[in-house]
């Protein structure tokens, strides 16, 4: 008798642990596309005083009463130019510099908001002090308003995800600028799941990244 108690006991928190186990998030896997960019070429370092992300966030209702939009600033990265035309770039994210525009006037909503991004509940700064960019392929766009198209490996906490972005790319004297388009891009995508209670509205998935690169010829 003892034995069946203790077998049914044993069952019944082997059977806890499944379906605790089955309820969990599963694991965000990382993708990457293949790097075909040439590294021949001359190397351009990022300028990071004047480069930058820019990101905003919205609520269910995408409009600006309903956002917060900021910067993020580059701790390094370099491009390579070959007879002026980009051929291949990486970038390394400071993601504690992250930081809200909109509330720059309000110091106390601006230190409570740049903390909640940077802890578990989102970007997780300490774990994860770095993100990255690096450019996969570069290909010229004959239509819109954006002449190059960047096909790239967007790191976020670790986890890597194919992006592209439409951009406009100049190189000149010496200089040269990336400007995206702004793109949304799922933060789910890169476990940053969290979400308020719904009394005080529902935090979109999508963030809109534009990131803006100037660089100079190393000497």
């Amino acid at each position: 008798m003892m034995n069946t108690i203790k077998k049914s006991v044993v069952l019944g928190v082997f059977t806890s642990m499944i379906l605790v186990s089955c309820g969990k998030d599963q694991p965000v896997a990382t993708e990457t596309t293949e790097v075909t960019t040439n590294n021949n070429g001359a190397i351009y370092e990022i300028d990071t005083l004047n480069s930058r992300i820019e990101w905003k966030g919205y609520k269910v209702v995408k409009s600006d009463q309903t956002s917060h939009f900021g910067t993020i600033k580059f701790e390094s990265g370099d491009l390579t130019v070959h007879e002026g035309m980009l051929e291949s770039g990486k970038f390394v994210v400071d993601m504690n510099s992250l930081t809200s525009v909109d509330l720059k006037d309000d110091a106390e909503q601006l230190a409570k908001l740049n903390g909640h991004l940077k802890s578990g509940d989102f970007f997780e700064t300490e774990k994860f002090p770095t993100a990255s960019f690096e450019i996969t392929k570069v290909s010229k766009n004959d239509s819109g308003d954006y002449n190059t198209l960047l096909d790239g490996n967007l790191t976020i906490k670790g986890i890597t995800k194919p992006v592209q972005f439409n951009a406009n790319v100049s190189v000149k004297d010496g200089e040269a600028s990336i400007a995206t388009e702004p793109k949304d891009i799922s933060r789910e995508a890169y476990n940053v799941k969290f979400q308020m209670p719904l009394t005080n509205g529902v935090i979109k998935d999508d963030v809109s990244l534009q990131i803006l690169i100037k660089a100079n010829e190393k000497k």
